[in-house]
């Protein structure tokens, strides 16, 4: 975690705070370059210099693209937007409780409504846990179904949409509590048994407590019926996914995961370390828009 004697603690100061290009200079030169030596992302050479009215550096690796920014070989990577857009927009995800919407982000940026949906999909893939650590001790287990309630659509939409009861027609995700600590959360294909019953393997460590739901699909498996704390988790996501974001493709579905297992996981903290754990895992993840779309894997 990095340290400095002036950060922001609330909204409004870090908007302030991070207006100022050299800010933003110095959080991102602490995550891109730890030890302090600035190295190029293409050759690792620690031989550059900094070019200060264009705000790039510059290697003396002998390669075909010597200058780079700050923003090379992160999320944040290829777009146009600066810093001092990008690192409020990484603090406002972060905290708000149910999320934020790409309407809500362009409206206080002042970028397009594309642009901010593109933002906020970036920002959560630096939220990706990227490996799943077994769960140990007291585990719950437990699944639901996200998707939208056929009350809430028009006529024309519920009979395109929905052709059955239940989940039909609905995204069945799963998820593993630890009491006390993280949650992890996945969308899965169905809640067959081996399905279910192999995802449990995968993710609780043998030993542990387990708490499932009654159903039939975990027959076999040694647990209890009791799984309050995950309900709760599903709760605050399906409040997220309702309220803010409205409607949730199931092709995106996994990325709001994330960004809610993020935040639960980072409940106890507060604003300010919220941010610098988005933060500390942006480099190496970019996330390109055909990427996005799926228009290219």
């Amino acid at each position: 975690m990095m340290n400095t004697t002036d950060t922001p603690k609330t909204l409004l100061e870090a908007i302030k705070f991070f207006a100022n290009y050299e800010n933003c200079k110095h959080y991102m030169m602490k995550v891109r370059w730890p030890d302090g030596v600035v190295r190029c992302p293409g050759c690792n050479s620690g031989h550059v210099t900094y070019l200060e009215n264009a705000r790039v550096w510059k290697c003396y690796g002998g390669h075909p693209r010597p200058k780079f920014s700050l923003k090379v070989g992160t999320i944040f990577e290829d777009s146009s937007l600066p810093l001092e857009k990008w690192l409020p927009a990484v603090w406002l995800i972060a905290s708000c409780k149910n999320g934020i919407s790409s309407y809500e982000l362009h409206r206080a940026l002042g970028v397009t409504q594309k642009s901010a949906w593109f933002m906020l999909h970036r920002i959560r893939k630096a939220m990706q846990t990227g490996t799943f650590m077994k769960l140990g001790g007291e585990v719950e287990d437990d699944g639901t179904f996200i998707g939208g309630k056929a009350r809430n659509m028009h006529k024309e939409k519920r009979e395109a949409c929905i052709s059955g009861t239940g989940g039909k027609d609905k995204t069945a995700v799963m998820g593993f509590l630890k009491r006390g600590g993280e949650v992890q959360a996945t969308a899965i294909a169905d809640r067959k048994k081996k399905t279910l019953q192999s995802l449990v393997k995968s993710r609780v460590a043998a030993g542990s407590a387990l708490y499932t739901h009654a159903l039939a699909s975990y027959d076999g498996l040694d647990g209890s019926f009791f799984t309050n704390g995950l309900e709760n988790f599903w709760s605050l996501l399906k409040c997220g996914l309702k309220g803010t974001y409205v409607s949730v493709a199931p092709y995106h579905l996994f990325r709001y995961l994330d960004e809610q297992t993020f935040r639960y996981n980072q409940r106890k903290v507060d604003d300010f370390a919220r941010f610098l754990a988005v933060l500390a895992h942006v480099v190496n993840r970019r996330l390109t828009y055909k990427q996005l779309t799926g228009e290219t894997m």
